[in-house]
């Protein structure tokens, strides 16, 4: 159940259970303490953890009228299936393949900054970020990636309970796995490796999952790394001739729900 979406259902006068992932709940905790400090009546926010068994127990409930959900897309398909055949709202959220599209006559300092931000905070692992860069013509592209490289080999990098960091480690040691996996992929079905973070050691913390950012040219649509959500610190680079063949990318895209 999304962290951000109980301000708004307790605003509205109701009560609200909120399920962290079980891969993360540290943050979610806190902020249910700090709550209850301000003065929060007691059952107003209430947090259950788990895993699917946690879950399927929140859809049965008939106590529960609502379901708020973002996260993968076969997740968000059964979660949205099985409580509308419950009869309760849902609201369920799959995965994102976000775009930005720079014409020729782009501020490339602007973009850059903006892309390093959308493309490598938090790691990628946001359903908003960044995911591929679309540029109309090879003169951007060039010019992109030029100033891309740099800023992307100079990411700060470390443990999360460190200061004037730009990146933490990935979530779990089995994602950095499946994004390592993403950018054999890609190497494989021909794109341009620019940058390539897979072997970041992060010193006193070697067991770490860590990743550096990645960073992909001339990609295109058929490939793997461009279709399926990466949800890892990884840019792809794709080249199209006008603005009109950008758009209909986008469009044309399963997961292409924000520019």
């Amino acid at each position: 159940m999304p962290l951000w979406m109980y301000p708004l259902a307790i605003a509205c006068g109701n009560c609200f259970i909120l399920k962290p992932s079980e891969r993360d709940p540290s943050s979610t905790l806190l902020i249910a303490e700090l709550l209850h400090e301000a003065g929060l009546p007691k059952g107003v926010l209430n947090v259950v953890h788990g895993d699917k068994v946690a879950v399927d127990a929140l859809i049965e409930a008939p106590e529960v009228k609502a379901l708020s959900f973002v996260g993968s897309t076969p997740i968000a398909e059964y979660i949205y299936k099985e409580g509308a055949a419950r009869g309760k709202r849902v609201q369920a959220l799959g995965g994102a393949k976000n775009h930005a599209v720079l014409m020729p006559d782009a501020d490339l300092d602007n973009a850059v900054s903006a892309l390093m931000g959308a493309a490598y905070g938090s790691c990628g692992e946001r359903c908003m970020a960044i995911s591929v860069a679309v540029c109309v013509g090879d003169q951007i592209a060039d010019a992109l990636v030029a100033k891309l490289v740099p800023h992307i080999q100079s990411l700060k990098i470390g443990a999360g309970t460190t200061c004037g960091l730009d990146m933490g480690p990935l979530v779990t040691g089995q994602h950095r796995d499946k994004v390592s996996g993403y950018i054999a992929d890609g190497v494989e079905s021909g794109a341009t490796l620019v940058v390539d973070g897979r072997d970041l050691q992060v010193a006193g913390h070697e067991q770490g999952f860590f990743m550096g950012g990645c960073l992909f040219d001339r990609v295109t649509p058929q490939m793997r790394i461009y279709k399926e959500e990466i949800f890892g610190p990884v840019l792809c680079i794709v080249r199209v001739d006008s603005l009109e063949q950008a758009m209909q990318l986008i469009n044309d895209h399963e997961y292409g729900n924000g520019t």
